[in-house]
């Protein structure tokens, strides 16, 4: 089997980010010091890198599935998560990156272009990694001393792509099928193609350098073309776009053929009104010639036969009479070959410094569109966007859809009532709320915030102290519960320090009082015998009442 492959369709997922911790600091004398929960750190991103080295996409059809490294979680101390690691993919030099379209199951197939990656070093992101979580310490503010919670990590992005691989060489030879191109090019260069005498014997594209004195080039054998090609016939399609990038066009024409219907300047034209079926379809990058502008070049091979060269002969006054250039070659004896290699590396070498001219003139007359920034940097376009659906029972829901309300939701942890009450000021306070009531919402009606099976649903639920119905101007309080600051078993909230200074005077000036007391009675001698009964009239004296007290021990007259 052969190990060139040219498309493949893979799946990409960027790391997820780790969650924010929810941390109080610790600190002798200190309890509750303050917030220290650290951040979660961001995922790594899936990078697609065009690399000289790289000549197929054989490894992604075994491996199409790749990941990077997710963030790890915040600690206390202030200690963020570490960061995940990138994933950089190597491509060859001309891949295409493109959107698969299709239902999960089936086979996908090329949608939106997204990238072209016709350069060495060209890198697209193809999956980006998700933001860490905050931790508490950055969602304390003046209301919320210490928060009982952190954001949650967002999730990698994760979608498939198709990679299309476009060889990059200078000239394409093209031509029927046993014309004759993977010998020239075997000739030509140190290329090594299958060689047979059956139709479609090249299966693949055939790259091959080529020099010429101090000049070098590359030289890609196409499999062969046969009419209806544009239209999938034969390889169709499926080799077709590999002379897409090329800056010459050769045409092999066998001299030699047996079939009685075909003749050299037949093959010609049957050829170049394929190539204009496909070229109709075609989007080419900046800085590239358009495919119909492009040089061709006649090659006559296999004229080391004598009804061959005879053909050759006769024919070669009619493609003149076209404009083109034409060449008498042989590879079996390499007749002709040396002309044509130093024509092609002059031809190759013009056309490259007009590629460049042509390259940097496009780069000056591109016109760079930026969106209107706003006085606190953002656009000026809407933020979310609320509509109302229901379905065929008469059921109603209400969609919130925008990049603010469904981040903010992937980061709440639902299971804490406080992360969910700061998640409602932060939709209050984007004006989800009043979107929902201008689209007639009712307090029970159901909310999916997200995009389809990702949505959240729940049941929407105003507040008094939010939205348009602070009409007294009263500010907001945040929403949720901390059972920190609540009265719990008969404690009482956390003292301040001006109530902390005025308990402990009071217990001072209670302890002085006693102080005083215990001194008066010491020095009126009520400590001197505890026989003594000093007050008859003490109801709680150990003794009890002076007249019901026992006679003492030793008194009896």
């Amino acid at each position: 089997m052969s190990a060139f492959v040219d498309r493949v369709t893979i799946h990409v997922k960027g790391g997820d980010g780790g969650n924010g911790a929810s941390s109080i600091r610790r600190e002798k004398y200190k309890p509750l010091a303050g917030p220290d929960g650290g951040d979660g750190g961001d995922g790594g991103s899936v990078y697609l890198q065009a690399d000289p080295n790289a000549t197929s996409l054989l490894d992604f059809r075994y491996l199409p599935h790749r990941s990077a490294g997710s963030g790890t979680m915040g600690l206390g101390g202030d200690k963020d998560g570490s960061q995940g690691d990138d994933l950089v993919l190597s491509v060859p030099v001309g891949t295409v990156v493109f959107k698969a379209i299709g239902a999960e199951g089936e086979s996908k197939h090329p949608g939106q272009r997204l990238a072209d990656l016709n350069h060495a070093g060209d890198r697209f992101m193809a999956a980006q990694g998700g933001v860490g979580g905050l931790g508490n310490r950055h969602l304390a503010n003046r209301a919320r001393r210490a928060p009982g919670f952190a954001l949650l990590g967002e999730p990698g992005q994760e979608r498939d792509l198709i990679l299309e691989l476009k060889s990059i060489a200078d000239v394409a030879l093209v031509g029927f099928p046993s014309a004759g191109k993977s010998s020239l090019i075997a000739a030509m260069s140190s290329a090594r193609p299958k060689i047979a005498d059956y139709p479609f014997t090249t299966l693949v594209p055939n790259l091959g350098v080529v020099e010429a004195g101090d000049r070098r080039f590359t030289m890609a054998d196409v499999p062969g073309l046969i009419p209806g090609a544009s239209e999938g016939k034969g390889l169709g399609l499926e080799f077709l776009r590999h002379i897409e990038r090329t800056e010459v066009i050769a045409h092999v024409i066998d001299c030699a053929t047996l079939e009685p219907d075909r003749d050299p300047v037949g093959d010609y034209k049957a050829l170049e009104a394929e190539l204009a079926k496909y070229v109709d379809n075609l989007e080419l990058p900046l800085g590239v010639i358009p495919m119909d502008h492009r040089p061709r070049v006649v090659i006559l091979n296999k004229c080391d036969l004598p009804e061959a060269r005879e053909l050759a002969e006769f024919v070669r006054p009619d493609f003149e009479a076209m404009g083109l250039k034409v060449f008498m070659v042989s590879t079996a004896s390499h007749e002709g070959l040396k002309e044509l290699g130093f024509y092609l590396a002059s031809l190759v070498s013009g056309l490259r410094e007009r590629l460049r001219a042509l390259a940097r003139q496009k780069e000056e007359e591109r016109v760079v569109i930026r969106p209107l920034q706003s006085k606190g940097g953002r656009g000026d376009g809407p933020a979310f966007t609320v509509e109302r659906r229901q379905d065929q029972a008469g059921n109603h829901w209400y969609v919130v859809r925008g990049d603010k309300p469904e981040r903010w939701v992937r980061q709440t942890n639902f299971d804490n009532e406080e992360a969910v009450g700061y998640l409602a000021d932060r939709l209050a306070g984007l004006g989800v709320e009043d979107a929902l009531r201008r689209e007639g919402a009712r307090p029970g009606d159901e909310v999916r915030i997200g995009p389809g099976d990702q949505a959240v649903a729940f049941d929407w639920d105003p507040t008094i102290a939010a939205g348009a119905e602070m009409l007294d101007g009263t500010p907001r309080i945040a929403r949720g519960k901390d059972i920190r600051l609540e009265d719990a078993e008969g404690r009482t909230r956390r003292r301040t320090n001006s109530q902390r200074r005025e308990e402990y005077h009071r217990m001072m000036d209670a302890k002085q009082a006693v102080r005083q007391v215990m001194d008066q009675e010491r020095r009126a001698g009520h400590w001197a015998d505890p026989a003594v009964d000093d007050d008859p009239h003490d109801q709680e004296g150990l003794l009890g009442r002076g007249q019901d007290r026992p006679a003492s021990a030793g008194g009896g007259d």
